[in-house]
């Protein structure tokens, strides 16, 4: 497959920069919930980016909202979702009309949904779906359909399926892990700068995930795409991304590298996700599970909207709403940035994590 993308001798800047952004969806003529708010995160060439939290918390309807995949009743109200493409100028993906975000869909940003059985068309075969996605992004001379079966029996071949066995077969007759990995090859047909993955793996067995993820990880590295990877799964999450960020009631309330967010919190909600999963090294560890549960988007509480499950909670994280706010930024530019009006206190009292 030819990648028409080139490595840059300098970074030129985020490939997404998402900016204020707030997702709502409409409940009635002249009612709407906000499922995001004011979420704000750069995204550069190359890097991977996490989003976890439990479900219900915002993390797929920001995924699709950056593609625009929403449903009919799913609107971007507030925000900006810069995008820079690779002619190198930069649009935002809000404005782009509907033929232009048609184009810009799997040749410039493509998504993995969590079920694969949902994303193809079970009266198809997977030749078809990739015969389907080439001529509709064409835009010089028409490919034969010979010419676009060998490129997707390469696509195949990069992620570990055999294309005598994967092209001719329709979704119901592979199994979970091989539709979960032709969804992917089929994603990266046209040689997207961003993949999006929404909990890819959720359905699969460990051993499949981890030949899953091994493979993405590996993919990534040839091919230099950037990722936004949705998930629940922290280990998954600690594997393939560069860069963490947790949401909770809508929000992102934490962002960090990976080591910053697994080793040193500064979020209580955070440390009580990384508390509730056990290590897989040391000693014997009962896990600390989270009271309650998340707030309904509809009727969020005044102040910070984790203050009713947090241990850490005092009076005032009631009645005011914390911003996302820098903590520290490393040498090489890369901040950690934490919404909890005591996170620099409980950091020093030990209460999260050292």
């Amino acid at each position: 497959m030819t990648d028409p993308r080139t490595e840059p001798s300098a970074d030129p800047g985020p490939l997404l920069s998402v900016r204020g952004v707030d997702i709502a969806y409409r409940t009635g003529r002249r009612s709407r919930v906000t499922a995001v708010h004011g979420v704000s995160f750069d995204l550069h060439p190359g890097q991977s980016m996490a989003l976890v939290g439990e479900s219900g918390c915002g993390k797929t309807t920001l995924g699709l909202g950056l593609l625009r995949l929403l449903p009919r009743n799913g609107l971007v109200p507030a925000g900006e979702i810069l995008f820079r493409r690779k002619d190198g100028s930069t649009a935002d993906i809000r404005s782009l009309g509907a033929e232009e975000l048609r184009r810009f869909r799997w040749s410039e940003a493509a998504m993995v949904f969590q079920g694969a059985m949902n994303a193809f068309n079970p009266v198809l075969r997977i030749e078809d779906h990739f015969l389907d996605t080439f001529r509709a992004h064409e835009t010089g001379r028409p490919r034969r359909r010979a010419e676009i079966r060998e490129e997707s029996a390469h696509l195949l071949e990069m992620v570990r399926l055999d294309p005598a066995r994967v092209l001719d077969a329709h979704p119901h007759e592979l199994s979970g892990g091989m539709r979960q990995r032709a969804l992917i090859a089929l994603a990266l047909a046209l040689g997207p700068q961003l993949l999006i993955l929404d909990e890819p793996t959720t359905a699969l067995d460990l051993l499949t995930q981890r030949a899953i993820v091994e493979r993405l990880s590996e993919l990534r590295e040839e091919l230099r795409f950037s990722m936004v990877f949705i998930t629940h799964d922290l280990g998954l999450a600690a594997e393939l991304a560069d860069r963490v960020g947790t949401m909770y009631a809508g929000r992102l309330i934490e962002t960090g590298t990976t080591r910053d967010i697994f080793y040193r919190p500064r979020h209580p909600y955070t440390a009580a996700l990384i508390d509730s999963v056990p290590p897989v090294s040391g000693g014997l560890v009962v896990p600390e599970s989270l009271p309650g549960g998340p707030p309904g988007l509809a009727s969020l509480p005044p102040g910070c909207s984790f203050a009713p499950r947090c241990r850490h909670a005092r009076q005032v994280c009631g009645e005011r709403r914390p911003e996302l706010e820098v903590l520290h930024t490393r040498g090489d530019g890369l901040s950690h940035a934490a919404a909890c009006l005591r996170s620099r206190e409980l950091a020093a009292e030990g209460a999260t994590r050292d």
